[in-house]
Protein backbone atom coordinates (compact mmCIF):
# COMPACT_ATOMS: atom_id res chain seq x y z
CA UNK A 1 0.00 0.00 0.00
CA UNK A 2 3.01 2.23 0.78
CA UNK A 3 4.63 1.93 -2.24
CA UNK A 4 1.31 2.94 -4.71
CA UNK A 5 0.53 5.61 -2.02
CA UNK A 6 4.10 6.74 -3.10
CA UNK A 7 4.11 5.93 -7.12
CA UNK A 8 1.00 8.17 -6.61
CA UNK A 9 2.90 11.21 -4.95
CA UNK A 10 5.29 10.93 -7.75
CA UNK A 11 3.43 10.78 -10.58
CA UNK A 12 1.42 14.01 -9.01
CA UNK A 13 4.48 15.71 -8.40
CA UNK A 14 5.74 15.12 -12.16
CA UNK A 15 2.29 15.78 -13.69
CA UNK A 16 2.75 19.42 -12.05
CA UNK A 17 6.30 20.43 -12.65
CA UNK A 18 4.98 19.74 -17.11
CA UNK A 19 2.75 22.93 -16.25
CA UNK A 20 5.86 25.19 -15.67
CA UNK A 21 7.99 27.16 -17.69
CA UNK A 22 10.49 29.40 -18.29
CA UNK A 23 10.94 32.13 -21.48
CA UNK A 24 13.09 35.09 -22.16
CA UNK A 25 12.33 38.00 -24.96
CA UNK A 26 11.77 41.65 -24.66
CA UNK A 27 8.78 43.33 -23.45
CA UNK A 28 6.26 44.11 -25.51
CA UNK A 29 3.19 45.63 -23.66
CA UNK A 30 2.88 45.95 -20.00
CA UNK A 31 -1.69 46.39 -18.98
CA UNK A 32 -1.25 47.64 -15.43
CA UNK A 33 -5.20 47.55 -14.72
CA UNK A 34 -5.43 44.21 -15.92
CA UNK A 35 -1.77 42.78 -14.23
CA UNK A 36 -0.60 41.68 -17.39
CA UNK A 37 3.14 41.67 -19.60
CA UNK A 38 3.37 40.72 -23.20
CA UNK A 39 6.15 39.85 -24.72
CA UNK A 40 7.66 40.30 -28.35
CA UNK A 41 6.43 36.67 -29.01
CA UNK A 42 2.88 37.69 -28.33
CA UNK A 43 2.55 35.35 -25.16
CA UNK A 44 0.64 37.22 -22.20
CA UNK A 45 1.59 36.45 -18.62
CA UNK A 46 -0.43 37.41 -15.09
CA UNK A 47 1.96 39.35 -12.95
CA UNK A 48 1.24 39.14 -9.10
CA UNK A 49 -0.18 42.59 -7.06
CA UNK A 50 3.42 42.74 -5.34
CA UNK A 51 5.08 43.63 -8.87
CA UNK A 52 6.64 46.94 -8.87
CA UNK A 53 5.41 47.68 -12.40
CA UNK A 54 7.35 50.91 -12.49
CA UNK A 55 10.43 48.71 -12.73
CA UNK A 56 9.08 47.36 -16.24
CA UNK A 57 9.35 49.09 -19.67
CA UNK A 58 8.48 47.78 -23.29
CA UNK A 59 11.71 46.78 -25.49
CA UNK A 60 13.35 45.60 -21.99
CA UNK A 61 14.97 42.07 -22.15
CA UNK A 62 13.38 39.61 -19.30
CA UNK A 63 13.64 36.29 -18.24
CA UNK A 64 10.54 34.96 -16.86
CA UNK A 65 9.58 31.69 -15.34
CA UNK A 66 5.94 30.75 -14.67
CA UNK A 67 2.98 27.82 -14.18
CA UNK A 68 0.03 27.47 -15.87
CA UNK A 69 -2.95 27.92 -13.62
CA UNK A 70 -6.14 27.43 -14.98
CA UNK A 71 -5.35 28.10 -18.50
CA UNK A 72 -3.19 31.45 -17.74
CA UNK A 73 0.75 32.03 -17.86
CA UNK A 74 1.24 33.24 -13.87
CA UNK A 75 4.63 34.75 -13.61
CA UNK A 76 6.15 33.11 -10.08
CA UNK A 77 9.67 35.13 -10.95
CA UNK A 78 11.38 37.25 -13.37
CA UNK A 79 15.33 38.22 -13.77
CA UNK A 80 15.61 41.43 -15.25
CA UNK A 81 18.53 43.39 -16.85
CA UNK A 82 21.08 44.96 -14.70
CA UNK A 83 21.45 48.28 -14.86
CA UNK A 84 24.77 50.12 -15.56
CA UNK A 85 24.66 52.82 -13.50
CA UNK A 86 27.78 54.44 -12.21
Amino acid sequence: MRTLIGAVAATLLLSTAAFAGQTEGLIKKIDKDALTLTLDDGKSYKLNAETDLDSLKPGMDIVIAYDVTNGENVVTDMQLPDSDTN
